[in-house]
């Protein structure tokens, strides 16, 4: 089929949209632009659907588009016009399928990049017989409405298209899932399912089309398909940030791939993304669907071609003459984002420093610190960090759950009034941290819940416990959450200008075998990260419970820098690394012990821990979720040390990797002694009593988490 002909095929589905195909092409819509140009080599066609007639509302599929959309040109090098972008009521199924023939069947050749992306409802349909196969729901989910037909494109339909295009670089994501539950748990993320409908039929036309894919001749390739959840009964859930919302996989995905560097394959990539996917609530973990699985080694360049400059953001605009840059920061990891303060800085790759004025979920708008600038940043120019300001006063944000009753939410408010500058509950403007509810099944108890929908360990009540007795009772609780949001925060390896490298490795037997690298220097070689054997098919990385670990920090520059190492289990239990002064068995030790400094001279390498005779972290011996930071700064961590040394400790056996008694005290102090580091004497409007104002040049932090199973 010509594209002209094309066009004149789906006129009557423009009609039926309410635009005529003059009013579609004078649009400067990308679709017309792509037709007219040849040789494309990097196609893609991305699908996002908010706004469905028959069904909810969703509120982030867009957002994901538009997330993808700036990752392909910014970071990938796609043009514009290869960028087909489909969204609400342009996403019929007839029109998804006509358009990935042509966009992407008729102009693909062998050597080419293709990106498919898919947002939006997914479910299941009958075939009969009891059959049920997996679907992606358009935004004409049911043309015949009061019949039982159903408008669905099947995931079948779609893999068979994928595997039709002549190149090996084909990549799929698909943030959606199909198995919608009976009880869905108290949860923080709005839920891409639809529930199936038993006695619906597939409409004759899709058949029909699955039946031609079939008989023709199928394509040697063998796509990168990234499903968003990896069990059936998981759902692929929405993130609601402060007044925007994105999909759990594309938005960890699109961000991993702005700070990662192009040396990574596809199991250290999707490691990475089912971390993030974790650290942000989601219980669901990505999958791929394809035989692609059995060669993970494979780089992830392959697929994504991204380059080797990593940043946080892009310019997005030149508003007011220059006066006003309006950039994008999807770079950002999103625990950060979300509490990224105004008066943060940032530089152009030209070497001109900008600083944030207002923020708008992705969107800020920044002024140049230098007010003589005369050559402005184009659209697209790439920005990076330069100071990141903090404010002091956050706290854990709790959402309430929907099956709470009026009286326990009144009851709950009450109480979480009162514990604000620890806890709070979350408004619209807030992003949430966990849920409070109901435990399922068990009406009068009450919980903590990952936004997923997980419960934390040991956070549920007695039977017949009031509201306002339950979030007295979490408080403690409510401050060791805290204590990790704050130091996670400090999270900076895609921006730091420290030079470090920490390499996580177990040594259980004779040679250390590593098992994660983390550095700071954007150049790093393939990093195959090791997964436990047995344990392939899981994305998030995976040691065998009793293993022992140690790290291996390399001070890459020529300054000394100091370090600290805290950590939490299963959002439970708080610990620390910081040794303690020895003294010869002759002497008599003085009352408390004194804690020292860790400091790694410039150039030299420091393993943690070292002890002996057998070196090493025993791990616990049950499945738990360890998150480890190291943090690294050019000066010493004098209030940390003294927040740790507060508690009272025995003074015999001390070990170095031990309990913290007061979380949120030494996390305050982390990040006060940060600020004191970085000393920072610029025209920065904020003050040490309203946030922490840190430079990249003066500290670097490094997350390590995983399973111990």
């Amino acid at each position: 089929m010509k594209r002209r002909s094309f066009l004149q095929k789906i006129s009557g589905l423009l009609a039926a949209l309410g635009l005529g195909e003059t009013e579609w092409l004078s649009l400067g819509n990308p679709y017309y632009q792509a037709l007219a140009q040849s040789n494309q080599r990097k196609l893609a066609l991305l699908i996002g659907i908010n706004q469905y007639p028959q069904s909810p509302a969703l509120g982030g599929c867009v957002t994901d588009v538009e997330l993808q959309t700036e990752l392909l040109i910014n970071r990938c090098g796609f043009v514009a016009s290869d960028i087909l972008t489909l969204t609400d009521e342009q996403a019929s199924r007839k029109f998804i399928e006509n358009a990935f023939l042509d966009h992407l069947g008729k102009q693909a050749k062998s050597g080419d990049v293709v990106i498919f992306h898919f947002s939006g409802y997914g479910t299941r349909v009958n075939l009969g017989g009891g059959i049920f196969q997996n679907a992606i729901v358009p935004v004409d989910e049911n043309n015949l409405l009061g019949t039982k037909s159903v408008n669905y494109l099947l995931e079948e339909t779609l893999l068979l298209l994928l595997r039709s295009l002549p190149t090996n670089q084909v990549t799929a994501i698909l943030d959606t899932s199909y198995y919608h539950p009976r009880e869905l748990k108290p949860t923080g993320l709005r839920v891409r399912t639809r529930p199936e409908l038993p006695t619906s039929t597939l409409q004759i036309a899709e058949l029909e089309f699955l039946s031609q894919l079939k008989n023709q001749q199928a394509s040697p390739n063998n796509p990168l398909i990234i499903s968003a959840t990896s069990e059936l009964n998981h759902q692929a859930g929405e993130f609601l940030f402060s007044n925007w919302t994105a999909g759990l996989l594309t938005y960890a995905l699109t961000q991993y791939l702005w700070e990662t560097i192009p040396a990574k394959t596809i199991q250290v990539f999707l490691s990475g993304v089912a971390t993030s996917m974790y650290q942000l609530g989601g219980k669901q973990q990505p999958s791929l669907l394809s035989e692609q699985n059995k060669s993970q080694n494979t780089l992830i360049t392959n697929y994504f071609p991204i380059d080797n400059l990593r940043s946080i953001g892009v310019v997005k605009a030149v508003e007011e003459d220059g006066k006003i840059i309006q950039l994008w920061l999807g770079g950002l990891p999103p625990q950060v984002l979300t509490n990224y303060g105004l008066n943060s800085r940032l530089i152009l790759d030209t070497g001109e420093e900008l600083i944030i004025r207002s923020r708008n979920g992705l969107i800020a708008k920044a002024q140049f610190t230098n007010k003589e600038i005369t050559n402005l940043p184009s659209v697209g120019q790439l920005v990076q960090e330069v100071v990141r300001v903090l404010p002091q006063n956050i706290h854990v944000n709790v959402a309430l759950d929907q099956g709470l009753e009026r009286i326990e939410r009144v009851d709950a408010t009450s109480v979480f009034s009162g514990i604000s500058r620890i806890a709070n509950i979350a408004t619209i403007e807030e992003t949430a941290d966990y849920v409070f509810g109901k435990v399922a099944q068990l009406p009068s108890r009450y919980g903590l819940f990952c936004l997923g929908g997980e419960l934390i360990i040991n956070t549920i009540g007695e039977v017949g416990e009031a509201v306002k007795v339950a979030v007295q009772r979490l408080r403690p609780k409510f401050s060791t959450l805290l204590a990790s949001k704050l130091w996670q925060l400090t999270e900076n390896k895609g921006s730091s200008r420290l030079p470090v490298r920490a390499t996580l490795e177990i040594v259980n037997n004779v040679l250390p075998r590593v098992f994660m690298v983390r550095d700071t220097l954007g150049t790093a070689s393939i990093d195959h990260t090791w997964q436990t054997p047995g344990y392939e098919e899981i994305a998030m990385p995976t040691i065998p419970v009793g293993s022992r670990l140690q790290y291996k920090i390399e001070n890459l520059s020529d300054r000394p820098v100091y370090l600290i190492l805290v950590g939490l289990n299963n959002n439970q239990n708080a610990f620390a690394f910081y040794p303690w002064e020895v003294f010869p068995e002759t002497d008599i030790p003085p009352t408390k012990p004194q804690l020292i400094e860790i400091l790694i001279p410039g150039g030299k390498t420091l393993k943690i821990p070292e002890n002996h005779p057998i070196a090493g972290w025993l791990l616990p011996t049950r499945y738990t979720f360890c998150e480890h930071q190291i943090i690294l700064s050019t000066a010493p961590f004098k209030e940390t040390l003294t927040a740790l040394a507060i508690a009272k400790y025995p003074t015999t056996d001390q070990q170095a990797i031990s309990p913290i008694v007061n979380p949120l005290e030494v996390a305050q102090a982390l990040l006060q002694d940060l600020h004191n580091a970085s000393k920072v004497t610029t025209d920065i409007n904020v003050t040490a009593n309203d946030a922490y104002i840190l430079d990249v040049n003066n500290w670097a932090s490094l997350n390590f988490s995983f399973q111990v199973v």
